[in-house]
Formats: C-alpha cells, structure tokens, sequence
C-alpha cells in the first residue's frame, strides 16, 4: 500500500512507503545513511522481559522487576535499556553507589544515552555537587536540545550554583518545551525569582504550580514565606543559593522510566500564561499576517542541510537506537493571480521515502506557518490565550482550531496515486512574538484521528528563527528545529529534523541562523 498526502494549496506530509515524492533534483550530493555502530537490538523474548521489568517498576513492584531484569543480564549483559534499569532498580533500592555504576556503563556503551545521562547528574544533585552535575547535563542537552528535563534539571543545578540568569532561563524553557509535564520545574523557577529580586514573580509562579499541586507541603511552605518575605535579597554566591534546597533533585530517576511516547495532546491543559495582560486578536492575527505575507513576497525558493535523527518506539516505550541521515533540501513558495499559494520541497536525487525508516517522509514542516496566512487563517478558530514566554522573550499564546464549516485546505492523506482522499483537520497552538509578530514556536495534532488508514497520532513542534542572508541584506524567519511523533499502522515514531546552511537559491554564500534575539517587555 502507498499512503501519500498531499495538501491544497501546498504539501504538507508525505507517507508513502516505497513512493518517490518528485522526479525533480536539485542537488548532485548524495548524503546517504551512515553505518550503524549501535549495539545489537534485543531478541523479542528479552525485549518482552525488559518491558515486564519496566512494568514492575513503574508499579513499585522492585522483586519482581530484578527478576526480569537478571533474564535479560544473563543473556544480554550489555544491552544499554538494561543496565539503564538496573541503575533505577538500584536507586529504588537507595542503593546509589550500584545506580552509579550501571548508569556509568550504559554511557560506554552508549556515550549518548539521554536518560543515563540525566540520571547521573541527578544523582550527583543528590549528593550536592552541582557542578559535577552540570556536566552530564550539558551533555544530555547536546544529545537533545529538546528536552524539557534536560533543561528543568539544569536549571536546578544552577541555582545551586547560584546562577539565577541561567536557571531561569533553563526552567522557564523547560516549561515552554514539556508544558503541564514540566510543572515540576515551578519551585526551582519560584526559588531563582525570589533569589534574583523578583517578589510577584516568584509568587505568581509558586501559586500557578498549587493549583495543579494543591499538596505539595514543600511548595506550600514555599509561598508561605515568599508572602510574608520582605526587603532586598543579596545576590547569591556559588553554593549559597542551594542553602535553603532540599537534596531532592527536580527531576528524580524515577521520572525518567520510559512512559507515554506522545507529548500531551494541544488540548490536555493550556499553558500558563502572565495574569491580567490584555490581547488584542485582531492585531496579532493582522500583523503576524502581514508579516507571512512578507516571507512570501521575499523568497522564490531557499534550500537548506536538512538532518534527521528517527527513533522507533516499541509498545514498552523504549526507543530503538537512532538512525541519524542528512538531505539537501529545496522549498519553493509561488503565488498565483488569486493570491494562492503553492509550496513544493524537494529533496537531493538520491531521495526516496523507502530509504527513510519505515519508508515514511516527514515534508512541509516549513508550509505550517502559512496557516496565519490572511488566506487561510480564516479557516480556523482561533483565540488569544494570553502573553507567555518564548525562547526568552514574550509572545502572543495563540490556540488554533479547524473550522468544520470551512474548507480544509491544510492536509489530506491519500492511499495510492489514484485512491481517495482523506482530509484530516488540525489543531494546535503558536507563540507569536509581541515585538515582532513573528511566529517563534507551533506545534499541531490530529483534531481527530483517522481509523480508515489507521493514523492514530500525528504530532509536529516546530521553532523558527531569523536567518540573514547577506546579498540581499534580508532576514527571514526560517525552522530552526522540528519535532514529530506519529502512529500510523502500528508504527510509532519520533523525529527530530534540524536545519540549517540555509541559501536563497540565487545566492551562493551559505548563511548561518542566527540565535533569536531576545525581545523587549511588552507595551
């Protein structure tokens, strides 16, 4: 079966098993797959017995979680999950010493192991040396930018260190990234704010974390002496700030277990934003629109280095070992007489969705945007939920809806060449920010999911930033990074696409992103 999708007025995602998506090129480089130098995968009996352990832990039952990790061992000694396990196992135990070490092993065997990574700087969190800690935790946010534990436990580390810029901008990312996942960073954040001189904050903050944690004593006690806390607060030197800490790290091991692949559906809570600011819909909608309009009115087509890294999730929750490849990459953007848009990508000439894994394409992450399109953006409903925070600076929280009045014009997916065409209506949010009206940050799901092809899933985070192409002295507000997850067939799977050595198609110089500058307060 070929499942392909196609979007009207341009494309969004591609399926397509064994399908080539243009017979077009615009490269001679191939950049193909690099041999694997992973461990061997598990055999499916020893994959069953490490999901069983996985279970027992996660149901607090350690006894029975060691004897399924031991039938794992005994044949696979130096599979890295299972050492991984066997670390947890050992810290439930209070056994930290052996966590240590088994964690210690995994990253020989593989030295990119998020949550190996992440567990020991949370373990050394716990004996109160931060700046050890800081170390694997950089490490795991080379290995994942992306991840909002990464940044919510280095954000503990350092205010222990007692560098409150960095904390909160370390924790107020991990909020952005995880969402209500990432709730258990608000004390750390609260603690830098109050450390930093910055009373309401800290209250608002502790307070907005309550509601969802109404008995938390810790954090209770928390706002209880932030509210009658009064007068100037000294800066902190290294140290001092983890005086009033507990030893407890924000993100225990514990939370680290495999779980639900899926980030929270867009409508599983709306994120906070800032109390009693006002929005104006009708301004952000007009001028973020304006300025999509002028991304389109300046670019005929722009090619970039597009890199992938997949990762197959089985039914435990555990990611197989990635697949890292890299494509040239082509977009062009076009607008007929009626003001219409059609965007079409292409990749090297070597492409072929086959060589992805599960032969599934991930295309049009760039298009999403065009949603606020003065064309398009009628289609959906869409509100102001409020200023939050975006990559440091402020921005508009938008929530974005699919009308069911309107007509779909964003995806539809479409087994075979000739085979019907199944529309699917999208959902999700975007953060425009307030100085700029660019958009920053978007992330989409499935309205619904289609059972007539099985896609159940189909989520897509994607940020943008600015990109300044010398010869023409332009900047345009380009991805920088994309994150999807799928479930389709039975497949389920998480991709991270990253771009960059973005050129305009005439220009032959290849240009940097730059880092987004950080906007001012808003008016």
């Amino acid at each position: 079966m070929v499942l392909r999708v196609r979007n009207c007025p341009f494309l969004i995602l591609i399926l397509a098993p064994l399908f080539l998506l243009s017979s077009h090129v615009f490269a001679q480089r191939a950049l193909p797959f690099p041999p694997s130098e992973d461990p061997p995968v598990l055999a499916p009996k020893l994959q069953k017995e490490l999901g069983k352990a996985l279970e027992a832990l996660r149901a607090d039952k350690p006894a029975e979680a060691r004897s399924h990790l031991d039938t794992v061992y005994r044949s696979a000694p130096n599979d890295a999950d299972a050492n991984f396990l066997f670390g947890i196992y050992s810290a439930e135990m209070n056994d930290w010493v052996h966590a240590k070490s088994y964690w210690e092993r995994v990253l020989v065997l593989a030295p990119k192991h998020l949550n190996a990574l992440l567990s020991l700087g949370e373990a050394l969190l716990r004996e109160n040396k931060s700046a050890d800690a800081a170390q694997y935790l950089n490490r795991a946010l080379e290995t994942e930018p992306t991840s909002w534990r990464t940044h919510a436990a280095l954000a503990d580390a350092c205010l222990r260190e007692g560098l409150l810029d960095e904390s909160i901008e370390h924790a107020e990312r991990a909020l952005e990234l995880g969402h209500c996942q990432a709730g258990i960073v608000q004390p750390v954040l609260a603690r830098a704010f109050h450390l930093h001189g910055d009373q309401e904050r800290a209250i608002q903050v502790l307070q907005a974390y309550l509601q969802d944690h109404p008995t938390d004593a810790a954090a209770t006690k928390q706002l209880e002496n932030l509210q009658a806390f009064l007068g100037p607060v000294d800066n902190p030197s290294p140290g001092t700030a983890s005086a009033s800490l507990s030893s407890e790290p924000a993100v225990a091991a514990s939370a680290l277990l495999p779980s639900n692949w899926l980030p929270p559906d867009i409508d599983e809570r709306v994120p906070p934003v800032e109390p009693g600011v006002a929005c104006n819909l009708e301004e952000v909608i007009e001028k973020s629109g304006k300025r999509i309009q002028e991304f389109v009115a300046n670019v005929d087509q722009f090619t970039a280095t597009e890199a992938v890294t997949h990762e197959s999730i089985n039914k435990w929750g555990f990611a197989s070992n990635p697949i890292r490849f890299k494509f040239d990459y082509l977009v062009s953007i076009k607008q007929n007489r009626l003001g219409l848009l059609t965007v079409d990508e292409y990749r090297d000439a070597h492409y072929v969705p086959a060589r992805f894994p599960d032969g599934i394409a991930t295309t049009g992450l760039p298009a999403l945007v065009l949603i606020f399109h003065p064309h398009y953006v009628q289609n959906f409903k869409i509100s102001c939920e409020g200023l939050a925070r975006s990559k440091g600076g402020p921005a508009w929280q938008m929530y974005f809806r699919q009308r069911p009045d309107k007509p779909n014009t964003i995806r539809t997916y479409q087994i075979g060449a000739e085979g019907q065409a199944y529309p699917v209506a999208l959902k999700g949010r975007a953060w425009i920010a307030a100085d700029s009206f660019q958009i920053v940050r978007l992330e989409t799901d499935l309205i619904d999911p289609l059972p007539q092809i099985r896609l159940v899933a189909d989520h897509a985070a994607i940020e943008y930033g600015p990109v300044h192409f010398q010869s023409r002295n332009l900047d345009m507000w380009l991805p920088q990074n994309a994150e999807v997850h799928y479930d389709w067939r039975g497949r389920r799977s998480h991709r991270r696409h990253n771009f960059r050595n973005y050129l305009l198609f005439s220009v032959e110089d290849k240009q940097r992103i730059s880092a987004p500058q950080a906007a001012g307060p808003a008016k």
